[in-house]
């Protein structure tokens, strides 16, 4: 399928932890379910066997379970693993107890207002200080950012694979790499002085004015207000570059800092 974003079935977008949520806004089983194995296949280490939440607010009427069931089958034969439904109506509710689903009132992507309390969570423990926010790596004019944070959270160890550092309402600086299988999140922009071969979201609350800057590209993902773009996508001249990554018209844009 080569359909622009707008014609889409559903709008998937990457959250907090790497959870996907899926915005369903053509209730359009097999189309939903084709769109969902062109991810997969375009990118399985990402999304092979991937937690997915199935979010039914956008459409006007609520699925009965019989389409449902039939939709989370369509998504398990695509490939991935839908693991709840995203809070909303009354009838939403209802269809959670169904279809035998958790309801996640509080799914962190782009067009929700809270987030849990500013963390660390890793395989092995992460050195955290905060820090006066660091300058950003790229000239003014093409590195203009409006930040939610006065306090960047600043981190100076190697962000390692399993490894996630969340920076609360504030910009993420890494003094270090970023390897591969880990993630940095921030509810403003993220700063890497270094490789970035794992995960990054920007804007996690929203922010579409934030911005991702790296000093040498080769994510796995790169995220901003939960648009993303994953590795097959981004320009091969681009890998190995000291790369910035923004949002503009809804859509993701990624260039060579000079």
């Amino acid at each position: 399928m080569t359909g622009q974003d707008y014609e889409q079935a559903g709008e998937l977008k990457i959250g907090q932890v790497g959870v996907a949520n899926l915005r369903v806004r053509t209730l359009d089983v097999a189309q939903l379910g084709a769109e969902m194995r062109e991810r997969v296949e375009r990118a399985p280490k990402l999304f092979d066997r991937a937690a997915v939440i199935v979010d039914f607010g956008g459409l006007a009427r609520t699925p009965d379970v019989a389409t449902a069931r039939s939709l989370l089958e369509a998504l398990r034969a695509a490939g991935v693993l839908p693991v709840a439904l995203a809070y909303g109506t009354r009838e939403i509710e209802a269809l959670s107890v169904e279809l035998g689903l958790p309801l996640l009132a509080k799914f962190r992507a782009q067009y929700e207002g809270e987030v849990d309390a500013s963390r660390v969570s890793a395989q092995r423990p992460a050195v955290v200080e905060a820090a006066p926010q660091a300058p950003t790596p790229a000239p003014a004019k093409s590195a203009a950012v409006t930040a939610v944070p006065t306090v960047s959270l600043m981190h100076t160890q190697p962000v390692r694979s399993g490894q996630q550092v969340y920076a609360q309402a504030r910009d993420l600086v890494v003094a270090a790499s970023v390897g591969a299988g880990a993630e940095v999140i921030a509810d403003g922009s993220v700063h890497v002085y270094g490789p970035l071969r794992g995960r990054a979201l920007a804007g996690a609350q929203g922010d579409e004015k934030a911005r991702i800057f790296c000093r040498e590209f080769h994510a796995e993902l790169v995220a901003i207000a939960g648009r993303y773009k994953v590795i097959e996508e981004v320009p091969s001249e681009l890998r190995g570059k000291p790369v910035q990554v923004w949002l503009h018209e809804n859509s993701l844009h990624l260039a060579e800092i000079t």
